[in-house]
């Protein structure tokens, strides 16, 4: 189970369509640098969850489907090739950054009115939020891929 990164996006301030990026810093416990969330001052910056705030990851596949812009997804990284639902819980490696899959990032109402794509539309296939468990460069072109596959372990 690999794929690749399509897309990367930050947004300094809450409000702000996040911009594409070709590559950025991955800061273990934190998120991206430069992106509202590492700053602590995204819309759920204060939601009471202790895991799964440091990355956000949604399918071009599913971009597609709902007709929704990678931006107006207003997810940090944008895949292709890969099952992002079936890594929540799991350990996966995204370029040389290995991150954990805590859990599905359910769409919200406050992304129905951003983008007018029904919460129904995302359900289930809204992305991953996920937990970076070390500091590194991610690039547009890196592979997204298990763990698993990489260390030998049993799926």
């Amino acid at each position: 189970m690999s794929g690749w990164i399509e897309g990367i996006f930050i947004a300094a301030h809450a409000a702000e369509l996040p911009s594409s990026v070709r590559q950025a810093r991955a800061i273990a416990g934190v998120g991206l640098e430069g992106d509202r969330y590492f700053a602590g001052i995204g819309t759920w910056s204060d939601y009471p969850v202790v895991g799964g705030k440091d990355l956000t990851l949604i399918e071009a596949e599913v971009l597609t489907a709902v007709y929704l812009s990678a931006a107006e997804s207003r997810r940090n990284v944008v895949t292709r090739g890969i099952r992002l639902n079936e890594l929540v819980g799991r350990r996966f490696r995204v370029g040389d950054v290995e991150c954990y899959g805590d859990r599905l990032c359910d769409p919200c109402v406050h992304l129905e009115h951003l983008t007018g794509v029904t919460v129904s539309a995302l359900r289930n296939r809204g992305g991953l939020r996920a937990d970076i468990l070390n500091d590194g460069d991610i690039r547009v072109g890196d592979p997204v891929v298990d763990v698993a596959l990489v260390d030998g372990e049993p799926l």
